[in-house]
């Protein structure tokens, strides 16, 4: 970065909204390198998918706008346009000079109204694009940015390797987390994540697979599950439905929100009905199996092809296919040189100083495919 860029981003202000527990790891260690470039961050959070518990976990300041409003397509709608008058009448007042999200419909029309650029990321192309239709800019994965569709070239950025590159090499393992958890030893270790049943691209196969999962480790000797709900609700429903193995002592459930790098890496197994824990065990090295049943991405595509992503499609493949045993586990985490960080921030950098234009784009691409 030239001296004088940084000069010039001092008073420059970026949103950036935390809609989802996901993005609160991915955009740690982006607001970071923003503040060491002398860029002032603003941090909205909505109430979902314990997005609060992890962002206190990661010590970050945020202001907290919104909820998540259920699984009812009219109150998701509704909930959408409440929370975009909410983050509207916010920044109205802090006038930021670029909003950034992975995927926040509601930070969306509240920038559209603002007249204020914003910039939508996804790794998932199936997702509802209306999300990323109204945003000025699109930053997406290489590997996902070439299947996606309806978006035009002339703002579309690319960034090398998957999302959960950006904050994987700065993890750092923490054995404290087996005895917080009551683990031992002795244990075989499963992290679990049920279907997020509330999703608009939840398929009800997944439940059945769930299912199958359960019944697996019931019938497992030395098997301990650390279950993973997506909200209380979730989690008082699973506790009442496998009463058993909770009495038995084969699941539980963390009292709070855990550093999810620091579970899967102490894992043996991760089993996830969603994405992002299964990409970030792949990313670890951990042997991951993926209950979801909804369009594989084409980022899950390319690590099943390459053999990082076990996918089960069936309860006969849950018999067959998963392998509940211990792992040998490596000293330390795999370091790189987060390249996927580094062009996330350039491009954040030269969208909000007004230097993106075509040729850039191009020029960014070919470094990153010639790296």
């Amino acid at each position: 970065m030239r001296q004088n860029q940084k000069a010039i981003g001092v008073s420059k202000r970026i949103w950036i909204d935390l809609d989802n527990s996901p993005h609160v790891p991915f955009f740690a260690p982006i607001i970071q390198e923003l503040e060491r470039r002398g860029y002032s961050v603003l941090l909205t959070a909505r109430d979902a998918y314990q997005v609060f518990e992890l962002a206190d976990f990661f010590r970050l300041k945020y202001i907290r706008v919104g909820h998540h409003y259920g699984k009812h397509r009219i109150l998701k709608i509704l909930g959408t346009f409440i929370r975009a008058s909410q983050l509207f009448t916010l920044m109205a007042r802090q006038r930021p000079d670029l909003a950034v999200a992975h995927v926040s419909r509601s930070q969306t029309i509240a920038s559209l109204l603002l007249r204020i650029p914003s910039v939508a990321m996804f790794d998932y192309e199936f997702t509802n694009t209306s999300a990323q239709s109204g945003a000025t800019w699109v930053i997406a994965p290489e590997v996902t940015a070439d299947s996606a569709k309806g978006f035009k070239s002339h703002n579309f950025l690319k960034y090398p390797g998957i999302k959960e590159d950006v904050y994987v090499p700065g993890f750092t393992p923490a054995p404290s987390i087996l005895l917080d958890l009551g683990l031992e030893s002795a244990n075989i270790v499963v992290t679990l994540r049920p279907p997020a049943v509330e999703a608009h691209y939840h398929n009800p196969e997944s439940d059945k697979l769930f299912d199958a999962v359960m019944h697996l480790i019931e019938g497992t000797d030395h098997v301990k599950a650390v279950l993973l709900p997506r909200n209380v609700g979730q989690a008082r429903s699973l506790r009442s439905t496998w009463e058993n193995l909770f009495a038995a002592g084969k699941v539980t459930i963390p009292e709070r929100a855990v550093d999810g790098l620091n579970l899967i890496w102490h894992s043996d197994v991760v089993i996830s009905g969603g994405g992002t824990m299964n990409r970030e065990a792949a990313a670890l090295g951990v042997p991951v199996y993926s209950i979801f049943r909804g369009k594989i991405g084409a980022i899950d595509r390319y690590l099943a092809d390459s053999g990082r992503l076990h996918l089960l499609e069936s309860v006969a493949d849950v018999r067959t296919k998963l392998a509940l045993c211990r792992r040998s586990k490596p000293l330390q985490v795999e370091r790189n040189d987060n390249r996927a960080l580094k062009t996330i921030v350039e491009h954040l950098v030269s969208i909000v100083e007004g230097t993106a234009r075509l040729e850039d784009r191009a020029a960014v691409e070919t470094t990153t495919a010639n790296s």
